[in-house]
């Protein structure tokens, strides 16, 4: 049996897997991803890319295309009513929460983009980076973690060859059934079952009954049943209906889970369902599925195609760790979220945005091996309280809100971030009281709108970080260099950025300063490559004193 070696090993091609394929690539980690499906989803799946997420697609070079391919922004809204047709419907906007409504927090608001549309984007772009080296039809056998790699057995599908591949690193994005996470002996703790769906493809020529109302969910009141997702506003659809918690057990019609799930797809059930109060159905006949459609529409003579279903389970679901020596998850491998509120696919591409740069860091030999125990400390507390919000979303019957902006709230605590005595601790991760950017380490950079003399695009303080760590800098002072220059030598890659030089201003001058809130006008910030801060001060007396900070950032010797 041929055998190979990689520093990583991706089990898993969904849209967590890719992004962590990109990532990596784009931090010059050798890595192979395999999937065992022949090609990527059909069905629309997850729809919701949050502003977070974008932000990241952002830094990989895909925001226009994602943005391309996704719902105008003006068609991103959310109905009610009791079908389609209903006169007295509600329509209403993406709120942010309590902080909505205020200056803009990013250059990159989120969208609907439905999975089997974005998929294809990242495979194209996780392939034009690593080539052959992302394998589609090839499925993971076993592996076995030795505590200094771990040996896996791969087999392409198509072909039944088999082959051994050595990887220093394995990470887990193949899903909620995850078999590295069952290989690995991580339990997952948290109830299942909160809800059965149905979720029905189909195409029909809905886009001149909506013409009038057009939103990205239609939420179904009473006696209405689930709801809507709009794949193109017109003739694409899929249509969420709920079924009991068990087979045969009707789910209660006014479940707040219709279209809400207008983000994410959650664990997938079995072929066959009960639809409706005791009616066991095979999802096959098309005809009684089309009636479905028509009944909820409210358009008896709706000319219907169905083109293929999935039945799947809400389950509310978090992996005990996210690290088992060699092997690490993400994604729903690590945790499985209500789709209520649209967080579960960004969640998990924000898990592979943490985890790729300190895997780049601890192959090359720049961080130490406990730089990724740093993962599980940032990420497991942020999905929990993630699951929490969405769950508290399912059980909200008069509907809530999709807050695009929560996930550019977290505020991460640990080794990898040095806090300054003035950071006191937060009551979880994120902020769900909205977005409030400031410069306080552990998070993310906030983002101030910059303009370059001759240049007509508008750029943010985001585009000055990465791909490594960045010191960033109120102006360009030539002080600052001989201490990025001390870690240089350090052996640790470093850039140095100002926010204001010669040719580039804020839009709005002074925003910087107000943002960074500081008494010295040479107070820096340590960037890390995902856009988090890892340390802010003034400029130290001793050019020794920064690479130390970075050595104890990355967990160093």
């Amino acid at each position: 049996m041929a055998e190979s070696h990689t520093s990583v090993l991706v089990v898993g091609g969904g849209p967590v897997g890719l992004v962590l394929s990109c990532l990596l690539s784009g931090q010059g980690v050798d890595h192979v991803l395999v999937e065992s499906r022949p090609a990527v989803s059909r069905h629309p799946r997850a729809r919701g890319v949050s502003a977070r997420s974008m932000e990241i697609f952002r830094r990989m070079g895909l925001e226009k295309a994602v943005r391309a391919a996704g719902l105008p922004a003006e068609q991103v809204r959310f109905y009610r009513g009791r079908d389609l047709v209903d006169p007295d419907y509600v329509r209403t906007g993406p709120a942010q929460g309590p902080g909505g409504g205020g200056p803009e927090h990013t250059p990159s608001p989120g969208l609907i983009c439905s999975q089997d549309v974005l998929e294809p984007l990242l495979l194209r772009r996780a392939g034009e980076l690593a080539g052959p080296r992302v394998r589609f039809g090839t499925r993971l056998l076993s592996f076995r973690d030795d505590g200094l790699g771990v040996q896996a057995v791969v087999e392409e599908r198509a072909t039944g060859r088999r082959y051994r591949l050595r990887a220093d690193w394995l990470v887990g994005c193949d899903g909620a059934s995850s078999t590295v996470r069952a290989g690995a002996g991580i339990a997952m703790e948290g109830p299942t079952g909160l809800g059965r769906y149905l979720s029905i493809r189909f195409e029909a020529p809905l886009g001149q009954v909506v013409a009038d109302r057009v939103s990205a969910s239609y939420f179904l009141t009473v006696p209405g049943r689930g709801g809507f997702m709009a794949v193109d506003n017109d003739r694409h659809w899929i249509y969420q209906y709920p079924l009991g918690a068990d087979p045969g057990t009707a789910a209660d019609p006014g479940a707040a889970a219709g279209p809400g799930t207008a983000a994410d797809v959650g664990t997938a059930a079995g072929p066959g369902a009960a639809v409706g109060p005791g009616a066991a159905v095979d999802v096959a006949d098309h005809r009684f599925l089309a009636g479905l459609v028509r009944t909820a529409a409210g358009v008896p003579d709706l000319d219907v195609t169905v083109r293929d279903t999935m039945t799947w389970r809400m389950d509310a679901q978090l992996a005990r760790s996210y690290r088992s020596s060699r092997v690490l998850l993400a994604g729903d491998a690590a945790h499985v979220v209500p789709p209520t509120g649209g967080h579960g696919m960004n969640t998990g591409i924000g898990d592979a945005d943490n985890l790729a740069w300190k895997l780049a860091a601890v192959t090359a030999g720049h961080a130490g091996e406990a730089l990724l125990d740093t993962y599980e400390a940032e990420r497991r507390p942020l999905a929990r309280q993630v699951i929490d919000i969405s769950t508290a979303n399912a059980a909200n019957r008069t509907g809530y809100h999709i807050d695009d902006e929560l996930l550019l709230t977290a505020a991460y605590r640990s080794a990898a971030v040095v806090p300054g005595p003035q950071d006191a601790d937060r009551p979880g991760v994120l902020d769900p009281a909205g977005c409030r950017p400031g410069c306080r380490p552990g998070e993310r950079v906030p983002h101030v709108r910059l303009t370059t003399a001759g240049a007509s695009d508008v750029t943010s303080t985001l585009d000055l970080t990465g791909p490594g760590l960045t010191l960033l800098t109120a102006d360009d002072d030539p002080r600052w260099q001989p201490h990025a220059e001390a870690v240089r030598r350090a052996g640790i890659p470093l850039a140095l950025r100002a926010v204001r030089t010669a040719s580039r201003r804020e839009a709005e001058p002074g925003q910087w300063a107000r943002l960074l809130g500081a008494e010295h006008a040479d107070t820096a910030l340590l960037v890390r490559p995902d856009g988090h801060i890892a340390w802010r001060g003034v400029r130290p007396a001793d050019p020794a004193t920064l690479p130390a900070l970075v050595r104890r950032v990355l967990a160093a010797p």
